[in-house]
């Protein structure tokens, strides 16, 4: 029994193989970028919330915002908007910075939409690179008859290969993708309870003030 041997069968797969290939590389690339930039730690540090609630409790803002400018960190932004505009009423606050780590979380996630084109191009190119390949084959049994069936089998053999690799590049840039859309929701969770702390210690200090005003 002949063994197959991938690795000629991708050489001789034509352009399409060339395209999967670049594909590859790009959602190996975009994977290992979000794999080190998209964590919790880096878009929602908890050492940076804790602190930030220290200085919040203290009404220092300055020092919040100074902290705050100093960590590249999705949280960072929101609590330097929160630093700069503490006066405003809680729950305009509230909205306000939830709109702007919505945007923090969407232009994160925006990051890793590469691994989507890849997971539905990729079969496509595959699917494409099969179709040329059979007429290929046909073509070649046109002029030459059915003498040598070798000729339809191999032929059909290579095109196939173009399939099998548009679907081995897909199918792991499609789970990356929905692996990263729900890490994307677990950090999202996570800071907007960070948030939410924050915001709850304003809430506390408002009803305070105005059961002193009460009385």
């Amino acid at each position: 029994m002949q063994e197959l041997n991938l690795a000629s069968q991708l050489l001789e797969g034509g352009t399409g193989i060339v395209v999967i290939g670049a594909l590859s590389v790009l959602a190996l690339a975009v994977s290992l970028e979000r794999f080190a930039n998209f964590r919790a730690a880096r878009v929602a540090p908890q050492a940076l919330a804790d602190e930030a609630l220290d200085l919040w409790r203290a009404g220092d803002y300055p020092a919040l915002a100074a902290l705050a400018g100093a960590s590249r960190s999705s949280l960072a932004r929101v609590l330097e908007f929160m630093a700069g505009h503490s006066r405003l009423p809680v729950e305009t606050l509230s909205a306000r910075s939830a709109e702007i780590a919505s945007t923090e979380l969407r232009l994160q996630q925006q990051k890793a939409y590469a691994l989507n084109v890849v997971a539905t191009i990729a079969p496509i190119v595959g699917l494409l690179g099969t179709v040329i390949g059979m007429i290929e084959a046909f073509h070649v049994i046109a002029f030459n008859g059915m003498g040598d069936p070798t000729l339809l089998a191999g032929g059909i053999s290579k095109a196939l290969v173009n399939t099998a690799a548009g679907l081995s590049v897909a199918l792991p840039a499609l789970a990356m993708h929905h692996f990263f859309r729900n890490r994307m929701v677990n950090i999202g969770i996570t800071l907007e309870r960070q948030l939410g702390r924050l915001l709850d210690e304003t809430r506390a200090r408002e009803h305070m003030g105005e059961e002193y005003r009460a009385h």
